[in-house]
């Protein structure tokens, strides 16, 4: 009696978990869009951090060997034109003649045209072009969605290192920051 109690008990329970998922929308391109608000949350935080490491700051190195900060956010920079555009095939962004110890303000600029030209590339997607196959490193391809995988995962190790350098120099990163990202 305790056992079918338990079950019943169980079964409703589930089935009370499940009207709020069976009653909403389903979404018609759930990795793309979940894409795109990767791209917006990412694109904030990496930008705030940009902006918070002072100019004199920028030449900050943690280990011999390492990028500078500067270097860093080029190279975050260059990532995305290169990896939204393989992703997406939409003509390439133009290049930019900067490099690692160009001045903050330029360095910014680039990193926020670079978001930028990434969510001009990701509305062009959607889930049906996921299974295409893509040019990738060293001539090889891969589908889209390495594509998606790898661009998102190239995201989070970035800021991470973000983080990591403004936490070197004393400074919490955009998503420590309480009430905040």
């Amino acid at each position: 009696m305790k056992m079918l109690k338990f079950a019943t008990l169980s079964a409703v329970a589930l089935g009370m978990a499940m009207v709020p998922v069976m009653g909403q929308a389903q979404v018609a391109n759930p990795v793309t869009t979940a894409m795109k608000a990767s791209l917006q949350r990412s694109s904030k935080i990496m930008i705030a951090a940009a902006e918070e490491m002072p100019a004199d700051k920028y030449s900050f190195q943690p280990t011999a060997g390492s990028m500078t900060f500067g270097h860093l956010i080029l190279h975050i920079g260059m990532a995305n034109r290169m990896s939204c555009h393989m992703l997406t095939g939409i003509p390439a962004a133009p290049k930019m003649n900067l490099n690692y110890s160009s001045p903050k303000a330029k360095l910014v600029a680039q990193l926020k045209e670079s978001f930028a030209y990434c969510s001009k590339a990701l509305a062009t997607l959607n889930d049906s072009q996921l299974g295409e196959m893509r040019p990738f490193f060293g001539g090889r391809k891969v589908t889209g969605a390495t594509w998606v995988l790898v661009i998102a995962e190239d995201w989070a190790d970035h800021y991470s290192q973000e983080a990591a350098y403004l936490r070197r120099n004393g400074m919490l990163p955009p998503t420590a920051h309480h009430g905040k990202p």
